[in-house]
């Protein structure tokens, strides 16, 4: 019997080990550049993500990684570069490729008039039809998140941590083979934290493709499989933790933190 949440996240790791990953990447990213007039918001990087695999986006405020996600999910449109979910253009081909994917902004748009169940049907349906257990498997995440006795509330009644776990339900519900979080850990309570950390890897080990932007660098390097460094809309580092230990002159065991902290303080790559 799992006891704590560091024994629940080891057992959850543990069996991905065991799973093989998509050979195909289902997020590829190649050549990305957006600009915002004469900003240069993010400068041609290029990185994948298959599936069976979490990649941790990091950076500093203003590095671009909401920009790349935003650009990911078809927010934004790239300025050069071609971005394909699952093997579709999100910019050629956006119906088919936003059917493959979901999205938890930072800070989620709900419709004020909807309550949590409504917001969520509403979401799942743009998808296509309802699946026949999706009123089970609704009912089951929202006590997961402890949001069933919110179901009949407006969500512009909610608190800012209720709206965030009313979109992570929603987004988790469709079966997208893609999922982008953007923070999405910042304002849920701890409970809350604890069941999206599995839900997460739960994810992972069914096959999907997960990218998630945090400033939680303790989380990430417990969490994801690869890490994504941005600085200044560039790639700065990609890899393992082992892997961005290398590139130190030291700390052979440095925690991603301060892998971060020293090719932060380093002159941008040019």
């Amino acid at each position: 019997m799992v006891h704590n949440e560091e024994e629940l996240l080891r057992s959850l790791l543990q069996i991905n080990h065991h799973l093989p990953r998509t050979a195909t990447p289902l997020l590829v990213v190649a050549n990305l550049s957006k600009r915002y007039g004469r900003m240069l918001a993010v400068d041609q990087l290029s990185f994948k993500v298959a599936g069976g695999e979490i990649v941790g986006l990091v950076g500093a405020n203003g590095a671009g990684k909401t920009t790349v996600l935003r650009c990911c999910v078809g927010i934004l449109r790239p300025t050069t570069g071609t971005i394909t979910i699952n093997g579709y253009d999100i910019v050629q081909q956006e119906q088919q490729a936003k059917q493959q994917l979901a999205f938890v902004p930072e800070l989620p748009s709900l419709y004020p008039l909807l309550t949590v169940e409504e917001q969520i049907e509403f979401i799942v349906r743009t998808y296509g039809p309802l699946p026949p257990d999706f009123a089970e498997r609704r009912r089951a995440m929202l006590q997961r998140f402890d949001l069933w006795s919110q179901r009949h509330k407006l969500t512009t009644n909610l608190s800012k941590g209720m709206r965030q776990k009313t979109a992570v339900v929603a987004a988790f519900l469709h079966g997208a083979r893609v999922l982008l979080l953007d923070e999405p850990l910042i304002g849920i309570d701890p409970a809350g934290i604890r069941q999206l950390k599995e839900l997460v890897l739960e994810a992972r080990n069914e096959g999907c493709a997960l990218l998630v932007s945090t400033h939680l660098l303790d989380t990430a390097e417990r969490l994801c499989d690869r890490i994504l460094m941005l600085q200044g809309g560039r790639k700065r580092a990609e890899g393992t933790l082992a892997d961005l230990r290398q590139t130190l002159v030291r700390h052979e065991n440095a925690t991603l933190e301060e892998v971060f902290m020293e090719l932060s303080a380093a002159q941008e790559p040019t």
